[in-house]
């Protein structure tokens, strides 16, 4: 085992640098994947109208995966000698995005927000990816299933503000 920078390398098929290099980004990842979790309870316990229900209920195991995949990072971080960040404090510091701009509006407004925060972490999941693939195939591998059930999520989401053509709708009616 090595430490340098406060991270103690406990991997030993990795070197130093590259622990540091996956934990730094996996520490970027798992910001998201929290900012992620507690934007979908947010919306959640916000969105009113039209599908409500159907929004309302197909949020919950969507908040339950992304838990899950938080979970796994966090673990990840420390098998690797890191220091996992997880607190308000250091998602809000660590965040490089605005937070999530709305709160009680109707189903349409939200999933059209929810598609676009959708788009930001599975674009930043994929640029993740392409790093991990240098350093460590067993984080890639770990990102590569979140990224999966993530676009799975995005889907979900899409289904409902598809037109008659078929087309994901990108603006939302009051």
């Amino acid at each position: 085992m090595t430490e340098t920078n406060g991270i103690k390398t406990t991997v030993a098929a990795l070197s130093q640098d590259s622990s540091e290099k996956a934990i730094e980004i996996m520490q970027e990842r798992l910001t998201a994947l929290i900012d992620l979790q507690l934007t979908l309870k947010h919306i959640h316990w916000n969105v009113v109208g039209m599908n409500f229900i159907a929004i309302h209920e197909m949020l919950d195991p969507q908040v339950d995966a992304v838990r899950l995949m938080t979970d796994a990072v966090a673990e990840r971080i420390a098998t690797m000698g890191g220091q996992p960040k997880g607190t308000p404090g250091s998602v809000t510091s660590i965040r490089t995005w605005d937070d999530y701009p709305l709160d009680r509006a109707p189903s349409v407004k939200h999933l059209v927000e929810l598609d676009k925060v959708y788009s930001g972490v599975t674009a930043d999941h994929r640029a993740a990816i392409a790093e991990f693939g240098d350093i460590d195939p067993v984080t890639e591998d770990l990102f590569i299933g979140h990224l999966a059930e993530l676009e799975l999520f995005q889907w979900f989401v899409r289904a409902h503000l598809k037109n008659t053509e078929g087309d994901v709708m990108h603006r939302s009616t009051d």
